[in-house]
C-alpha cells in the first residue's frame, strides 16, 4: 500500500482542536481538503503528520505553535485611539478589523479591547502560540 510523500496531491478529513477541547475546524460534511504535500499550502506540522500515512488511515497529532502559526507576539498588539476608525464603526471584542501595515500589506486584526478612548488589536494570527490538535484520516492519494 502506497504512502503520502513530498509532491503527492493528497485528500484528507480532518477536524482541528485546541487543549480545551473546542474544536476551530473541520472538513466533516464538506468536501475532504485537497492539497500537495511539502508544498507549503497548509501549516507545516500538518505536512509533516500526513507524511507517511497511507488510505484510510487515520491518526491524531498535536502540532506544536511553532509547527502552526507560529508564537503568539507581543510586538504585534496595539493600542489604538478611537479617532483613527471610521466614525461610524463601533468596535466590539472579537470583531475583525484589516489595515494597511507600513508595507502596504493589508493586515487582518482582532479587537481584543474597547475601552473609552482606544481599542486593543491584535495582528496575530487567532492560533498563534496555541498547540492544535488533528484527527486526520487520509482519504486518497493522486
Amino acid at each position: 500500500m502506497s504512502q503520502a510523500k513530498t509532491g503527492d496531491t493528497v485528500k484528507i478529513h480532518y477536524t482541528g482542536t485546541l487543549e480545551d477541547g473546542s474544536q476551530f475546524d473541520s472538513s466533516q460534511g464538506r468536501e475532504p481538503l485537497e492539497f500537495e504535500l511539502g508544498s507549503g499550502q497548509v501549516i507545516p506540522g500538518f505536512d509533516k503528520a500526513v507524511a507517511g500515512m497511507a488510505v484510510g488511515e487515520s491518526k491524531q497529532v498535536t502540532i506544536p505553535p511553532e509547527e502552526a502559526y507560529g508564537p503568539h507576539r507581543e510586538q504585534m498588539v496595539q493600542e489604538v485611539p478611537k479617532t483613527a476608525l471610521p466614525p461610524d464603526l463601533s468596535p466590539e471584542i472579537g470583531m475583525a478589523l484589516s489595515a494597511r501595515g507600513q508595507d502596504g500589506a493589508e493586515m487582518r486584526l482582532t479587537v481584543t479591547e474597547v475601552g473609552d478612548d482606544t481599542i486593543t488589536v491584535d495582528a496575530n494570527h487567532p492560533l498563534a502560540g496555541k498547540p492544535l490538535n488533528f484527527d486526520i484520516e487520509l482519504v486518497n492519494i493522486a
